[in-house]
């Protein structure tokens, strides 16, 4: 058997234009000229998409008898971010060009021309260090302005008179809404520390200069769960938490060198964290977060019931004492988790493009063809094998008759399994399931068919 070689993803533009070409993404409003940051996932990105957020859904929530989900509205009244620190602190560093008024991450600029990280770093001291390195537009080489905050949040009103008194903000993160929500959670399902509330939603940055394809955008999904421990117990969870998140991608074909932990020093913790980590994946431009483990204490519920005049604190009936509990969080960018799967899964090999997904993430499980399309009795045949598949697996039915190029179709868009009936189906009620990865053929009956692909898919 020749040897294929096997080449990695090279470049980010690359993996984008192969995600619009083969139906996982596509840029959005392009027909009216695109706006950055946006972006519309296909009929192959929804189901990879969806099926990332099932098993994110089925390890956190459903594996598990301590956590449960809750699914809270997107457009946020004022105060829930104002008792958060958002509206104060939400912010990043901006720098205008005096010329051509292009915006520009200053912090981006810091890290991409002078390797330098700036988290932390005083307003002024950035503004110092652009200007003393000759840090200029990158578009125009023109003189940049002093560095100053941006708050990312996107701001709209609620009722048709635009006023202070109807403001009211796109969410910016799921986590605010798991505290909101947190006794009526706790009373409701009978829950006893520790426990978790599990989110999956939608939200809104206005992000100064959106890049890297999904990696940073204006609208997204995130994937939060907050996890309620008693004070004391902090650092065990979160050690549990960092371990469990980790293993969670390893185990869905994330090769560990490809994924580090890095802990936040001092000065770039958020204003609520005791302890942060990121979990990050070697992007072809380089490591990038692609989830966040952090260690809240009891900051949130405090705040909260502080600002709202709500006791949110918990009675610990055994000690018979009552405590605000301390919150371990865990969340991940849907996006940017979609961004690494399919960056680890990309390759091209001597004469195809192939994306070896992990079957339990692949769009579509199983590709059904007719080995010619002018015999009315294999196709037929096949229509039937594919009629009994798709009552247990999504499945794809192609009747072109081309079988090579059907092959390479499915191999690009990660499907694992192809199967090909022929003459000699008609005659032993057999088909052929060819490997996507190997390459492999092998015979398989007809009755023993959909066991066959359920082991080999889990």
């Amino acid at each position: 058997m020749r040897l294929q070689i096997v080449q990695p993803i090279k470049s980010i533009d690359e993996l984008a234009s192969f995600c619009k070409r083969a139906g996982f993404v596509f840029p959005s409003f392009e027909i009216y000229g695109g706006m950055a940051g946006f972006y519309d996932y296909g009929p192959r990105g929804v189901e990879l998409k969806n099926n990332i957020k099932a098993a994110w859904w089925k390890s956190i929530v459903q594996d598990r008898e301590d956590v449960v989900g809750i699914d809270a509205v997107t457009v946020n009244h004022p105060k829930v971010w104002e008792a958060s620190g958002h509206v104060a602190s939400f912010t990043d560093p901006l720098v205008d060009c005096k010329s051509c008024k292009s915006r520009f991450r200053a912090d981006h600029l810091a890290k991409d021309i002078l390797n330098v990280d700036v988290a932390g770093m005083p307003l002024e001291e950035v503004t110092t260090l652009l200007r003393n390195k000759n840090v200029r537009c990158q578009k125009c080489k023109g003189e940049l302005t002093e560095a100053r905050k941006y708050n990312l949040m996107f701001k709209t009103h609620v009722g048709p008179i635009e006023s202070d008194e109807n403001v009211a903000y796109l969410r910016p993160e799921t986590a605010q809404l798991i505290y909101l929500n947190f006794k009526l959670v706790q009373d409701s399902a009978r829950l006893k520390l520790p426990f978790g509330i599990a989110q999956i939603g939608r939200a809104y940055r206005n992000e100064i200069a959106p890049r890297d394809f999904l990696f940073r955008v204006r609208e997204f999904e995130q994937m939060e769960m907050q996890y309620f421990i008693k004070p004391g117990d902090n650092k065990k969870f979160f050690e549990q938490w960092k371990k469990e998140r980790m293993n969670w991608y390893l185990s869905l074909g994330i090769k560990k060198e490809n994924l580090r932990f890095r802990e936040h020093i001092k000065t770039e913790l958020a204003h609520y964290a005791k302890a942060a980590v990121d979990i990050e994946y070697k992007f072809p431009w380089g490591w990038g977060e692609i989830e966040g483990v952090h260690d809240r204490g009891n900051w949130d519920l405090s705040q909260h019931s502080k600002v709202s005049g709500k006791d949110l604190s918990y009675f610990d009936d055994e000690k018979k004492t009552r405590f605000v509990p301390n919150i371990i969080e865990v969340s991940a960018g849907v996006d940017r988790t979609f961004l690494a799967f399919m960056c680890e899964a990309y390759a091209t090999e001597a004469e195809r493009i192939v994306l070896k997904l992990n079957p339990k993430l692949s769009p579509i499980k199983v590709a059904v063809f007719p080995l010619v399309k002018n015999d009315n009795r294999i196709v037929k045949f096949a229509g039937n094998v594919f009629s009994d598949l798709k009552k247990k697996f999504v499945v794809y039915y192609d009747k072109s008759g081309n079988i090579g190029k059907s092959y390479r179709r499915q191999d690009e868009i990660g499907t694992p399994f192809c199967i090909t009936v022929d003459f000699d189906s008609l005659k032993k009620k057999d088909v052929t399931v060819r490997d996507r990865d190997t390459m492999k053929q092998k015979r398989v009956k007809v009755k023993e068919l959909a066991g066959y692909l359920e082991k080999q898919l889990q």
